[in-house]
């Protein structure tokens, strides 16, 4: 497996740009896949520089319904003439971050033939490669919303990510996870699906790497640590708190920028 990290909010060479987002194309069982697209243009400006070629995607997944990881669909689509993109079906709810600002999605984007949106739980695309929801597998109740929210009915509420869903990839007697932002809690989600490799944001920033709270971070890597697996992080991790569990995951905590190509 080969993963190109075509946008994250940071960068690993000066010719490249990063911003708050993530895109990866990942390159397995013969398929190419794009995982996320970012917040603009940019994943796509980054894999010229890189030599990915987007109108060789196979097939593209959107981890869930905000906008630094579906602001490029459009600009993809304009790109790519083949590939389906699959969707949550609630990935076009209205949501917000904590200070109320709207963080979803383009609602246009739902006249798009492209989206494949399955009201199935989980999604089987071929023997390999599979789409999971979890939402059913972990309890909403263990599920911190770190202050998003969703909105129907005119009532906000804390979001419980029901649009968050995970890519799986079998190859090799290994099991890869991909998750964009690990809403359901990085631990819930390692644990259930059991992964080789999980790949991905912990959404672990707004945790202080420093005093009390910093206990929090202990009993995550804590958790992460006893699961045997390797772990690739970006984005919504926080670069101070993947520094203070990288301390305490010195072996299989590793992180991602802009323009890193990992071969695994």
């Amino acid at each position: 497996m080969k993963i190109t990290v075509l946008a994250e909010n940071t960068s690993a060479r000066p010719v490249l740009s990063g911003e708050h987002g993530l895109s990866l194309y990942i390159e397995t069982n013969g398929k190419k896949i794009l995982f996320d697209m970012g917040q603009s243009t940019l994943f796509a400006d980054n894999a010229k520089i890189l030599g990915v070629d987007l109108r060789d995607v196979d097939l593209a997944v959107l981890s869930h319904g905000h906008y630094d990881h579906g602001g490029g669909l459009l600009h993809f689509l304009s790109l790519n003439s083949k590939a389906a993109v699959y969707v949550s079906p609630n990935a076009f709810g209205d949501y917000y971050n904590a200070d109320g600002k709207y963080i979803g999605l383009d609602k246009s984007l739902l006249e798009i033939d492209r989206l494949i949106m399955p009201r199935a739980e989980d999604v089987f695309i071929d023997e390999s490669i599979s789409l999971i929801s979890l939402n059913r597998a972990i309890s909403e109740d263990s599920i911190d919303s770190a202050g998003l929210t969703e909105e129907t009915e005119g009532m906000k509420h804390p979001d419980k990510f029901y649009h968050e869903q995970y890519l799986v990839i079998e190859e090799n007697g290994k099991r890869y996870a991909f998750s964009g932002c690990a809403h359901k809690g990085v631990v819930n989600i390692a644990k259930t699906l059991k992964p080789s490799v999980f790949v991905g944001g912990f959404h672990l920033s707004k945790i202080p790497a420093c005093g009390e709270e910093s206990k929090l971070l202990d009993a995550v890597a804590a958790e992460l640590d006893s699961l045997n697996a390797d772990f690739y992080t970006c984005h919504c991790t926080g670069v101070e708190q993947y520094e203070y569990l990288k301390k305490l995951m010195p072996h299989n905590l590793h992180y991602i920028s802009t323009g890193d190509i990992i071969e695994l």
